[in-house]
C-alpha cells in the first residue's frame, strides 16, 4: 500500500539520494513551452501507422483492426505511464536511452540508443514514403519518381530541425494541431454519415456493412495478432514526452499532464476511427497506398474533400518525420556524451541544436530513397517491419528501466536508495514483465505471420545483434572512459 500511495510512505530525512547528471542534458534552450510539449505528446500518437497503415491493415484484418490497436493500445499506456515515472525522477533529453545508462550501465545505454536510431531512422524512411505516396495522389506529381518526392521531403524537414529548438516546436504544434482537427473533423462527418445513412460510394454506412461482408472477425481471429507489429509501429512516438521534457522548464506539471491525455487518445483516434472505417465502407475496399481517410472523404460526393484530406496526411507524415529528427539528435548527443555514438553526432550549434545527431539520422534515412527507387511498391511495408522492431527495443528497454528503477527505492539503501515519485506505473513487478513477454510475442508472431517481409526482419536480428556488439567491442573504451 504505502509503495502506491506516497503519502503513507516513512519519510527518510538523513537519506541524500544519488544525483546522477547525463553530460548530454547540458546547453539546451529550455524553450519548449507547456502548450508544444502537449501537443507533440498528443500528434506523437498520430503518424503514418494510422494515416495510411491502416488501409492496408484493414485489408489482413477487416474491421477487427480495431481490437489489435485496443490491444497494443493499452500497452502503449503502460509504457509511456512507466517513462513518465522515469521522467518526473530525472528529466533529461537522453530520456530512456540516460536510464538506461542509469541502471544498466553504458552497454544498455548503447543498446537502447542504437535500437532507437534505428526506429526513427526506418521510421522516417516510412514517412518520407508516405509523403511520396499522398503526393501522387494528385495529378501533377504522377510523373515525379517516387523517390524524389522521398528525397524532398527529407530536406525540408531536416532545415527546420536545424534553425532552433523553438521553431522546431512551433510548426511541431501546428502539425500536431492539423493531426488532431483532421482526425476530429473525420469523426464528426463519419458519425454525421452514419445518423444520415448518407451513402459512400454508393453504400449505405452502418453496422449492416459489417455484417453483410463477413461480420467483425471477417478474416478470422488470428489476423488480430499478426497485424500487431504494425499496430505497435503506428503508436511509435508516444516516448516524445520524455524526450521533450528535457527541453522545458516545468517537467513535473506537464509530463503528468501529458501521460494521462494518452488513454483517450488511443480510444478516439485508433479504435474508434478505424471501427468507423469498417463502418463506413466495406473493409475491401480500402488500399495500402493510400490513406483510408481519403478513400472515405473521396468518395462522400463533396469535391474537394479527399484533396483537402490528402493534404492533411501529407503534413502528419512530415511531422513524424520532424519528430524522428528531433529525438534521434538529443538521444544520440545524450551518447556521444560518453562515448557510446561518434563525436561528431554531440555537435550543438549557436542556436542550441544537435546538428550532428539530426544529419546522421537525416543520413541514414536518405537509405530510404533509395529503396524507394528500388522496391517503390514494397518500401512501406519493408520500412515498417523494421521500425517495429526498433519500436518493440525501445519499449522493452523502458520497461526494464523502469523495473530496476523501482527495485532501487526498494532494495537499496542510503545514497544509493532512490525515491519514487507520486506519479507512477501501478503493479510493478508483473505489469513491466506482462509488457515485456507481450513485446516478445509481437516479434515471434511477426517471423511466423508476417509473410516473407516479416520472416525476413526477424531473420536479422542476428545480423543487428552482431553489428551492435561489433560496435560496442570497437567504442567500449571510449565509452567506458565517458560514463565515469
Amino acid at each position: 500500500m504505502a509503495d502506491d500511495h506516497p503519502e503513507f510512505s516513512t519519510p527518510t530525512l538523513t537519506r541524500k539520494p544519488q544525483v546522477v547528471v547525463d553530460a548530454g542534458d547540458e546547453g539546451y534552450a529550455k524553450s519548449l513551452a507547456p502548450r508544444h510539449v502537449g501537443m507533440i505528446a498528443i500528434g506523437g500518437a498520430i503518424g503514418t501507422g494510422l494515416l495510411l497503415g491502416a488501409g492496408g491493415k484493414l485489408l489482413v484484418a477487416g474491421p477487427a483492426l480495431a481490437l489489435s490497436y485496443a490491444i497494443a493500445g493499452v500497452f502503449a499506456y503502460l509504457v509511456v505511464r512507466a517513462l513518465g515515472e522515469l521522467t518526473l525522477h530525472r528529466p533529461s533529453s537522453g530520456s530512456f536511452v540516460s536510464y538506461a545508462r542509469e541502471f544498466m550501465g553504458e552497454p544498455g545505454a548503447y543498446i537502447a540508443g542504437w535500437m532507437y536510431v534505428l526506429n526513427w531512422s526506418t521510421t522516417g524512411m516510412a514517412d518520407s514514403t508516405a509523403v511520396a505516396l499522398y503526393m501522387h495522389y494528385w495529378g501533377a506529381f504522377h510523373s515525379v519518381p517516387q523517390w524524389l518526392l522521398a528525397l524532398c521531403a527529407l530536406v525540408v524537414v531536416l532545415a527546420i530541425n536545424l534553425v532552433s529548438v523553438r521553431l522546431f516546436g512551433e510548426i511541431e504544434f501546428w502539425f500536431a494541431l492539423i493531426k488532431v482537427a483532421a482526425i476530429m473533423s473525420f469523426l464528426f462527418i463519419g458519425i454525421w454519415l452514419l445518423g444520415t445513412g448518407h451513402q459512400v460510394d454508393g453504400t449505405r454506412p452502418g453496422f449492416g456493412l459489417i455484417r453483410s461482408n463477413g461480420g467483425f472477425f471477417a478474416l478470422g481471429v488470428l489476423p488480430v495478432f499478426s497485424v500487431l507489429q504494425s499496430v505497435v509501429f503506428a503508436y511509435a512516438g508516444v516516448e516524445m514526452v520524455g524526450i521533450t521534457a528535457g527541453e522545458t522548464k516545468e517537467p513535473a506539471k506537464i509530463v503528468p499532464r501529458a501521460v494521462r491525455s494518452v488513454t483517450w487518445r488511443i480510444g478516439l483516434f485508433y479504435v474508434c476511427s478505424v471501427l468507423l472505417l469498417a463502418l463506413l465502407l466495406p473493409w475491401n475496399k480500402y488500399s495500402s497506398s493510400q490513406s483510408p481517410f481519403v478513400t472515405v472523404l473521396s468518395k462522400i460526393g463533396v469535391p474537394g474533400v479527399g484533396g483537402v484530406m490528402n493534404l492533411v496526411v501529407l503534413t502528419a507524415a512530415m511531422s513524424s518525420l520532424n519528430s524522428g529528427f528531433y529525438s534521434t539528435g538529443r538521444v544520440l548527443r545524450s551518447m556521444a556524451a560518453t562515448g557510446s555514438a561518434p563525436r561528431f553526432t554531440g555537435l550543438m550549434n549557436a542556436r542550441h541544436v544537435p546538428y550532428g545527431g539530426i544529419l546522421f539520422t537525416c543520413a541514414f534515412a536518405t537509405l530510404g530513397v533509395g529503396l524507394n527507387a528500388w522496391l517503390p511498391g514494397q518500401a512501406f511495408d519493408i520500412v515498417v517491419n523494421f521500425a517495429a522492431l526498433g519500436v518493440v527495443t525501445t519499449w522493452i528497454m523502458i520497461m526494464l528501466c523502469h523495473l530496476l528503477f523501482v527495485r532501487r527505492t526498494r532494495v537499496a539503501e542510503g545514497a544509493e536508495r532512490l525515491v519514487r515519485p507520486g506519479f507512477r506505473l501501478k503493479g510493478w513487478p508483473w505489469v513491466n514483465l506482462l509488457t515485456i513477454a507481450f513485446l516478445v510475442a509481437v516479434v515471434a508472431d511477426m517471423g511466423v505471420d508476417g509473410g516473407t517481409i516479416g520472416a525476413w526482419t526477424v531473420g536479422a536480428i542476428p545480423v543487428i545483434a552482431a553489428v551492435l556488439g561489433l560496435g560496442w567491442v570497437l567504442s567500449r573504451r571510449r565509452a567506458s572512459d565517458g560514463a565515469r
